[in-house]
C-alpha cells in the first residue's frame, strides 16, 4: 500500500455559441491528498450506483458536446444521486440527522438544494459548498471543490456527504469524519473564497477568442 495518493479533479467545460449550457459551463481544479497519515478528515465508508443513462456525450470529432435537455435532470442526476446518497444512509445506518454537511455534484444551484430537499437535508448544510454560483459548472471538479469549500469551515467531529455525478450516468457517495487539528492545518492556506474572491472578469468576445470559438 502507498503512503499518500494525489486526486485531482479537472475540467475545462463549455457549450455550442447560444446554448444553454454556455451560461454554466465553466473551468476548474481541485487536487486532494489521500493518505494513511497526519490527515484532517477521513473517508468512512463508499457507495457507487450507475447505470446506462447517456444524458450527455460528445462525438467523435465534435467541437461541443450534446445533451437531452430537461433529460439531464431527470433520470440522469436525481436518480443517480438520490440513490447513491439513499444507498450508502442504508448500508451506514445513518439519516440526513447524522451529518453536519452534505456536498453534491454541482451543474447548477437548483439540482443540489432540489436533492438536498428530496433527501431530508436542510439547505444550511448544503450551502456551503455551493461554489458553483460564482465559478459555474466545474464537472469533474465540482463535488471536490464544494467538499474543499465545506472543509473550510467544517471542525473536528462534523461528520460530511458527498454524492459526485458523472454523465453516462454513475454517482459515488463517501461519508467522512474530520478529523482533529483540521483548524491549526488551514491557517495558512486559501481558502476556496479567497480564490472566489481574487477573480478577474472577462468579456464574452474575450472568453470566445480565448476559448477558440471564433472560427475565421
Amino acid at each position: 500500500m502507498i503512503n499518500a495518493g494525489l486526486a485531482i479533479g479537472a475540467d475545462c467545460s463549455q457549450g455550442r455559441p447560444g446554448d444553454a449550457l454556455e451560461y454554466t459551463a465553466s473551468a476548474g481544479a481541485c487536487a486532494l491528498i489521500i493518505g494513511s497519515y497526519n490527515f484532517v478528515a477521513s473517508i468512512d465508508h463508499t457507495e457507487s450506483f450507475t447505470t446506462d443513462t447517456p444524458d450527455f456525450w460528445r462525438r467523435e470529432g465534435a467541437t461541443y458536446p450534446s445533451h437531452g435537455g430537461r433529460f439531464t435532470g431527470e433520470p440522469a442526476y436525481f436518480k443517480h444521486v438520490t440513490r447513491a446518497a439513499e444507498n450508502i444512509m442504508y448500508n451506514t445506518n445513518t439519516t440526513p440527522d447524522d451529518y453536519d454537511y452534505v456536498v453534491f455534484h454541482e451543474p447548477n444551484s437548483k439540482f443540489p438544494l432540489a436533492t438536498a430537499k428530496k433527501l431530508g437535508f436542510s439547505k444550511e448544510k448544503v450551502e456551503p459548498s455551493l461554489a458553483v454560483r460564482w465559478i459555474g459548472n466545474t464537472y469533474s471538479a465540482s463535488s471536490m471543490i464544494g467538499l474543499a469549500a465545506t472543509l473550510d469551515i467544517a471542525k473536528a467531529g462534523d461528520k460530511i456527504l458527498m454524492i459526485s455525478y458523472g454523465s453516462g450516468s454513475g454517482s459515488d457517495a463517501f461519508t467522512i469524519t474530520v478529523r482533529d487539528g483540521i483548524e491549526e492545518r488551514r491557517k495558512n492556506i486559501p481558502k476556496v473564497q479567497d480564490y472566489i474572491d481574487d477573480k478577474v472578469f472577462l468579456d464574452y468576445s474575450y472568453y470566445t477568442k480565448h476559448r477558440g470559438k471564433i472560427k475565421m
